[in-house]
């Protein structure tokens, strides 16, 4: 058992060294298992986990981000808001408990599970309503939103033109006068730099078992977008796993003109979550779209 282990292992290790070095951009063969269940668990954790940034902010920055986004939404109790990849429902459930009722959309099965959960023990259920689905496929809503939120970045991993059709939607989703609110990555402040890492764990994203992280950072100057590859080595198996990851960055002047060509009227932009202390805010533009 052990020997079949190891020539599987020198296999992964060959397939790794001997790997293209072209990354196609937004090959959805590549990319991560969001929807799978077990997958989702993990990502849960990631995003429940108050020391990790990676996934949701913690409690004490959303409740930063959620005032400041009542007041440039202009929120009031009654309105209707659609959350887009809403994660667990950490900002849904919070904007539920102000007297919104909130439509929030996510394709990791546990994170709806956990969202639904929280929504019941904050006693605001009947003004929530979740659905599991990749957003891609959200239905096309007529003009039943006052108020929309595209937190962290997410819009990022859809290529332009998948992209441009979500903001479609999302605009066709909100009523005259409505407001989006789009956090992206400020491209100013993008590492631009290709680079590579490694750690070994026996927990966590990856597996609950000792695993092998091999990371790998490339910067497309010409797609202006980041794209990274992990190959993963579950070192008890010698199974080898591989995802890609794509990151597209917006100038400020490109992503206000997809927003208007979405049939947003006006768009304004804050640099470092408007002054927010957000550990990370400096990395960061918000845009705030009016229909």
């Amino acid at each position: 058992m052990k020997t079949n282990v190891n020539r599987l292992l020198a296999a992964a290790l060959w397939k790794i060294y001997t790997r293209s070095e072209e990354v196609l951009p937004w090959d959805t063969g590549a990319d991560f298992p969001w929807a799978d269940p077990v997958f989702g668990r993990r990502t849960l954790a990631e995003h429940l986990d108050e020391d990790n940034g990676a996934a949701s902010r913690s409690s004490r920055e959303r409740a930063l981000q959620i005032d400041w986004l009542w007041h440039k939404l202009d929120l009031q109790p009654g309105q209707h808001v659609l959350d887009i990849t809403c994660g667990p429902g950490l900002y849904a459930v919070e904007l539920a408990r102000r007297g919104c009722t909130v439509t929030g959309i996510d394709i990791n099965p546990a994170a709806i599970e956990y969202a639904v959960n929280l929504a019941e023990q904050a006693g605001v259920a009947g003004r929530c309503t979740f659905i599991q689905q990749d957003v891609r496929e959200m239905a096309a809503y007529t003009a039943q939103f006052d108020a929309a939120l595209f937190l962290y970045e997410q819009l990022a991993v859809y290529a332009t033109d998948e992209a441009r059709l979500l903001l479609d939607k999302v605009a066709g989703a909100l009523r005259p006068g409505g407001r989006l609110a789009l956090e992206l990555l400020d491209q100013d402040n993008v590492d631009k730099t290709d680079s590579s890492w490694w750690f070994t764990d026996d927990t966590g994203l990856w597996g609950d078992s000792p695993f092998l992280h091999l990371g790998e950072r490339i910067w497309d100057d010409e797609l202006q977008a980041s794209l990274e590859r992990y190959h993963i080595l579950h070192l008890e198996t010698g199974q080898l796993k591989q995802y890609t990851l794509f990151d597209q960055t917006y100038s400020v002047a490109a992503l206000r003109a997809l927003l208007l060509e979405s049939g947003f009227g006006a768009v304004d932009h804050y640099l470092n979550w408007a002054g927010l202390p957000l550990y990370d805010a400096g990395e960061w533009v918000v845009y705030v779209a009016r229909k």
